[in-house]
């Protein structure tokens, strides 16, 4: 009964965050300096036609009119027209939003993938050449800047030695695929430095818990006690982790979709922060937040899945 309350009230517990956010991106929205009517229209424009143009947007209204308006949007499921591109900002986001999923969830599979086998080299063979080395690679990965590291990937692996494209995102799904590597691993390195150093310390504390002993003194296999009861339960705090990371993770895209020049959600909100397009900054980072929300309320149901110790 518990865990159906739990699955019943706790997204509504996060209602109340999605709405900070929302009041949060309007009002910086509104604090960055200039005029969207005036870089729309370009210097030259006439008070009538910037007067126009704010009328159509609800610009010449005042700020809570105008935060009322788009919060009536959000619920029903709108997010208004784009000032920049004159269509509506949820189709805009739409055409968008494939690379940055891609991106993000090949990013997410790349770091996991690195993560598990890298902790359990380190944890397995503590204080050995293989846990030294596994260390300094965590601590470079976190000392170095996605956009450099981002650059070198290009140099390196584009230009001299030529096995993947520059930037882009390609045409077919192999194409796209090709073009994805490089920055999902980019992504990956950074994200596997942290998440690593978490697996590795919760891995070595449940290699010396009570139960793994008493495993050991019955005669049971190291292996069989590593893969069926240390790995599974050293998890749990690697999955909060990561879960709290993916609003990294998503913010990251903004970064490495502008040195990829990869045309997604990224992309868009540089630009539309640019071009004082306020529709659009305000539904990318909602759908930023949402994503953000979303992954957290997941981990959360799967930790309590995974571990029944975990108190509702």
């Amino acid at each position: 009964m518990h865990r159906y309350r739990f699955l019943l009230f706790r997204p509504l517990q996060l209602l109340p965050v999605l709405l900070g956010i929302s009041i949060i991106t309007f009002a910086m929205v509104r604090a960055i300096p200039g005029d969207p009517a005036r870089i729309l229209l370009g210097v030259r424009s006439t008070p009538a036609a910037l007067a126009r143009i704010r009328a159509q947007f609800g610009l010449d209204e005042p700020l809570w009119v105008q935060y009322g308006y788009f919060l009536r949007n959000l619920l029903q499921g709108e997010l208004g027209k784009s000032i920049v591109y004159r269509v509506d900002t949820l189709k805009l986001i739409n055409s968008r939003l494939e690379p940055t999923l891609w991106l993000v969830l090949g990013s997410m599979l790349l770091a996991v993938a690195l993560t598990v086998p890298l902790a359990s080299v380190a944890a397995r063979q503590r204080g050995r050449a293989a846990d030294q080395l596994i260390r300094l690679f965590t601590t470079a990965g976190l000392g170095f800047p996605a956009f450099w590291l981002g650059i070198m990937m290009i140099i390196i692996f584009s230009v001299v030695l030529g096995w993947f494209p520059v930037s882009g995102y390609g045409s077919d799904f192999a194409d796209q695929l090709h073009h994805m590597v490089l920055p999902c691993l980019t992504v990956a390195l950074a994200l596997s430095a942290v998440l690593t150093r978490n697996l590795r310390a919760s891995l070595l504390m449940e290699m010396s818990s009570d139960y793994v002993v008493a495993a050991r003194a019955r005669g049971q296999r190291e292996n069989r006690i590593f893969w069926r009861h240390v790995l599974p339960n050293s998890l749990v705090p690697t999955l909060n982790l990561l879960a709290v990371n993916i609003g990294w993770l998503i913010g990251s895209t903004v970064v490495i979709e502008s040195v990829f020049a990869i045309p997604g959600l990224g992309q868009l909100l540089v630009k539309a922060i640019f071009s004082r397009d306020y529709m659009v900054v305000q539904g990318v980072v909602m759908v930023f937040a949402l994503a953000t929300v979303a992954v957290n309320l997941l981990a959360d149901v799967l930790t309590v899945a995974l571990d029944p110790r975990v108190k509702l």
